[in-house]
């Protein structure tokens, strides 16, 4: 078999199994098991609880210790197990064990694929730069097809949503196995200490103004991006309350219509370059913060009937929200450091997205939501109060960044990275 269609597939299946369960977990957390609002936010800060160690710490044993495919597939195979499990939990205590160990497995996963089709890539002696992108595009794919899939199939108040995550996550494991080879390249050399390790030695980045301010938003920002992968599928099921909007599309396929935001972040990677040129990473990444007001907004005043262009428009806008921070940010992040500890940098900088943010948005939004805008008699929801709740969240982000965050924009450091001054953690 061809080696791009090989890793085509590893990709595809990698974030085919997140995206049977991560949008709709919601909808069979409120709406079939109906359990409360604060411990469902604990189930989403699993990802962050996982990311912020276990990537790092299995990246140890890929480097040394055990081929990086073999340990991919024994992963996935341990957290196909875990997903099969989802489904008899009956307590929301139960459930947060179980899911904070499927993403002990799952989230080293991510890295663990990206460091295996670089392996697998530059064995055959292709460009990583120009042939793994293609490759990396039919995650997102993945991810889409697994959504219509579980909505399609009416799983997504079902508990069966796991079982599909299960067989394809099994499936993967197994294929790993077959993949070629990636041994552990540094085994046999000298030990790093624990701390060069696993990156913390970019902490000390922290010390300069300017990136701690950056990791600070990147950290608020972080907690955004839960928010609506958290809600924005029960939401459109709460829908299915009332009358009027039973039978609707959105109401009866709400992870189809979700799927659109996926398929817009796809569109919006390609207009970066563009972007970042014309306006330098201060004025994108604001871009970003504006997009997640109007995300948040539109979802507050949508409706799956005559407002429904509301909902679609919020799902074409996070394609910006999402990527002109993740991506801008993480090239500010190559641009700001030096190459002994740009790896480790960018690590700190999805440590605080998708680590601590996740943590931070995860939990604080479920106590909210369920303290302020749930009524203690039937459960139901204040949407559109919890919308603009987060509307008002990102605009207070988005002033507080245009304020604190100084950088000026240097057109020719987009195009090469070396032209500005690179820290490094002693000069940091």
């Amino acid at each position: 078999m061809n080696t791009k269609l090989r890793l085509t597939i590893l990709s595809f299946l990698q974030f085919f199994i997140w995206g049977s369960w991560l949008i709709t977990i919601g909808a069979y957390w409120f709406q079939t098991k109906q359990w409360s609002g604060a411990k469902f936010g604990l189930i989403f800060s699993t990802m962050g609880l996982a990311s912020i160690v276990m990537p790092s710490l299995m990246g140890i044993l890929a480097d040394k210790y055990i081929n990086a495919e073999k340990l991919y597939g024994i992963l996935h195979l341990l957290g196909g197990v875990m997903l099969a499990i989802v489904p008899s939990v009956a307590s929301p205590e139960t459930m947060f064990v179980v899911m904070l160990l499927n993403m002990f497995f799952y989230m080293p996963t991510l890295s663990l694929s990206i460091a295996v089709s670089y392996s697998v890539l530059k064995r055959e002696g292709l460009d990583v730069v120009k042939d793994y992108p293609p490759i990396r595009v039919w995650g997102t794919i993945g991810f889409i097809a697994a959504m219509w899939t579980v909505s399609l199939l009416g799983f997504e108040k079902s508990g069966n949503q796991f079982y599909v995550a299960a067989i394809a996550a099994v499936i993967l494991g197994l294929y790993a196995f077959t993949l070629p080879k990636c041994p552990p390249l540094s085994k046999g050399t000298p030990s790093r200490s624990l701390v060069d390790t696993l990156g913390l030695k970019s902490f000390a980045l922290l010390r300069d103004p300017k990136m701690l301010t950056f990791f600070l938003f990147a950290m608020l920002l972080g907690a955004a991006l839960q928010l609506t992968n958290a809600y924005g599928d029960t939401f459109l099921h709460d829908f299915d309350k009332i009358p009027a909007y039973q039978e609707t599309f959105a109401v009866q396929h709400p992870a189809m219509i979700m799927s659109i935001s996926q398929i817009s972040e796809t569109l919006f990677i390609l207009a970066i370059p563009f972007f970042l040129r014309r306006f330098g990473i201060k004025q994108v990444m604001l871009f970003s913060m504006i997009a997640w007001v109007l995300r948040f907004g539109l979802l507050a005043y949508g409706n799956p009937g005559t407002g429904l262009w509301m909902i679609i428009l919020s799902c074409i806008v996070y394609g910006m929200a999402f990527d002109f921070f993740n991506i801008s940010g993480s090239l500010f992040v190559e641009t700001q450091t030096t190459s002994s500890i740009r790896a480790s940098a960018q690590g700190l900088f999805m440590m605080m997205t998708n680590g601590f943010g996740a943590v931070l948005g995860s939990s604080v939004s479920g106590w909210v939501i369920q303290e302020y805008f749930t009524n203690p008699t039937d459960q139901s929801k204040d949407w559109p109060s919890i919308w603009l709740t987060f509307a008002a969240y990102a605009l207070v982000i988005a002033v507080l960044f245009v304020v604190l965050f100084r950088h000026k924009h240097n057109p020719q450091a987009v195009e090469d990275p070396q032209t500005e001054p690179l820290l490094s953690t002693s000069e940091a």
